[in-house]
């Protein structure tokens, strides 16, 4: 079995990617880098896909100027974040204040072991295989309410791994004001 297969082509002075797949409709996606991608039956014939492709350009165009903009905006707001080192240093400190409070729930009840990514759609993690607390590092420049409700909220996956009301009502026994907290990183 062969996987699926691409080409690049161009219409209505769109550069894009063909991908050949099994589905139903012709799909257009604009990708965060401000590619555009496309993705067709190889029953339909290239030239319709064109056509379609060529009929969209003023939602591509518009698509790729908002990639564009969030790009630079994400850039800019990378410049303001801490190095990583200096990240991490922050988020274990912050771990080592709550952690005799979960110390009976973490893996063999050792202290978790901490790390800061990039993480762009989570604000943190939790793994309960390694024993691993990840943190995003635009946390750290959230208010200090914030960032102890993701703590916490990362250190209660370990006695409870899903979001169920006995996780929610283990987040609440440590921080009453939970909801108010979770309001501050949106």
């Amino acid at each position: 079995m062969t996987g699926p297969k691409t080409e690049q082509r161009r219409a209505g002075g769109i550069d894009y990617t063909l991908t050949r797949r099994r589905v139903r409709n012709i799909n257009l996606r604009v990708r965060a880098d401000g590619s555009v991608a496309a993705s067709a039956s190889p029953r339909v014939p290239a030239g319709v896909v064109d056509a379609f492709v060529a009929s969209r350009a003023v939602w591509v165009a518009a698509a790729q100027a908002k990639a564009d903009a969030r790009a630079k905006r994400d850039a800019a707001a990378d410049a303001a974040l801490p190095p990583k080192a200096e990240a991490l240093a922050q988020m274990t400190a912050l771990c080592r204040a709550y952690y005799p409070r979960f110390a009976a729930t973490c893996p063999g009840g050792r202290f978790p072991r901490i790390a800061v990514r990039d993480m762009r759609t989570r604000w943190g993690s939790c793994s309960l295989k390694t024993g691993t607390l990840a943190f995003s590092r635009r946390l750290c420049v959230a208010p200090l309410p914030a960032r102890e409700y993701v703590v916490v909220h990362e250190f209660c996956h370990f006695a409870h791994p899903d979001h169920s009301p006995a996780f929610w009502a283990a987040v609440e026994a440590v921080l009453p004001d939970y909801r108010q907290r979770q309001q501050l990183l949106r």
